[in-house]
């Protein structure tokens, strides 16, 4: 028996010896060690060996297999060495490396990465709410009368349900107040839609951050301080800024903000960039109803909102005259931000 066992692993060895690749290794190995193989066979012949010679035979069999097992290991290492060694043939390793492409984030990722920096360390929270909206929590808690612009289907995306695309991420204000009685302090960017014909400076779908602070003795110096702080941290800290009166149903007063924009070789202008107010106290009796509490009490608490497009703030701080070429994904305009 040891005799036939030494036979068979002599021949398994010079099977594998000869391999000249991966496949007809693999055959030798089948050959020997498979199921029928000629070692697993003669194994199995244990039970016929006379109890005397077994511990022999025993040892043997173990020893064949370690030397089959290790000399297709060698062998296969040595296999994928040639191969290697083959594919770099007429390769010139000292010839520069071709230059990888290099991604980077997206304009309108930088810009409300950097805005939302800047006012969480001024200590707003972020906040998040559902893009799909039902008229109460968009217009009717903000102060929107019933033929307000903004509730015609011509200008807001309805669905047959009565539920709609949000038009602003105000309703995430709202939201936040019914969960979380006041101090609020929250920043809300997010996406928001619109009838808009999409042209050089309107899309259907943009982006938006907006912000609210409410609580005692709240006042017009905190939001005047705190956007112009933000403005000339975004934009440089000789940024002009100025508030003009305006109209808005949920903020009272009211004012929209302009930045002077200076380019080289260009008269400097006034940019506007954002809206912003104190909050109505229609906004906060909605609220108290919505809680079924006085948590929001107008005689106790105050509170001012802002809100901003980010499409216009990339536009503005990085000079693209043409708001499309943020959402055409042309990597030859996307590039430069790399």
């Amino acid at each position: 028996m040891n005799e036939s066992i030494g036979t068979i692993q002599t021949a398994a060895l010079a099977q594998i010896a000869a391999a000249a690749c991966e496949r007809a290794l693999e055959d030798a190995r089948v050959a020997v060690l498979g199921k029928k193989g000629t070692l697993t066979l003669a194994g199995a012949a244990i039970k016929d060996v006379p109890p005397a010679e077994k511990a022999a035979f025993g040892q043997s069999l173990n020893a064949a297999r370690t030397a089959i097992t290790a000399a297709l290991t060698e062998k296969q290492l040595a296999l994928r060495e040639a191969a290697d060694r083959a594919a770099l043939a007429g390769i010139d390793s000292t010839l520069p490396a071709r230059a990888l492409p290099v991604g980077s984030l997206h304009p309108l990722t930088l810009i409300r990465d950097q805005a939302i920096g800047i006012l969480r360390r001024m200590g707003f929270a972020l906040a998040d709410g559902p893009e799909i909206e039902d008229e109460f929590h968009c217009f009717d808690a903000l102060n929107t009368p019933a033929d307000h612009p903004a509730r015609n289907e011509k200008d807001t995306f309805y669905f047959e349900s009565g539920k709609l695309l949000r038009t602003h991420t105000s309703s995430v204000q709202i939201r936040t107040m019914e969960t979380q009685p006041p101090p609020v302090r929250i920043i809300a960017p997010g996406s928001a839609y619109r009838r808009d014909e999409i042209d050089a400076t309107h899309l259907s779908a943009f982006n938006q951050l907006e912000g609210l602070a409410v609580g005692p003795d709240i006042s017009l110096p905190d939001l005047k301080g705190t956007l112009e702080y933000f403005l000339r941290e975004l934009f440089g800290t000789k940024t002009e800024v100025r508030f003009r009166p305006h109209f808005f149903p949920f903020t009272e007063p009211s004012f929209e903000i302009d930045v002077k924009l200076t380019v080289k070789g260009q008269a400097p202008r006034w940019i506007e960039v954002a809206g912003c107010g104190m909050v109505d106290p229609a906004v906060f009796d909605a609220v108290n109803r919505s809680r079924k509490d006085n948590a929001y009490d107008p005689d106790k608490v105050t509170g001012f909102a802002f809100g901003m497009g980010l499409d216009r703030l990339a536009m503005i701080r990085w000079g693209i005259k043409d708001i499309r070429l943020l959402i055409e994904n042309d990597t030859r305009f996307l590039r430069q931000f790399a």
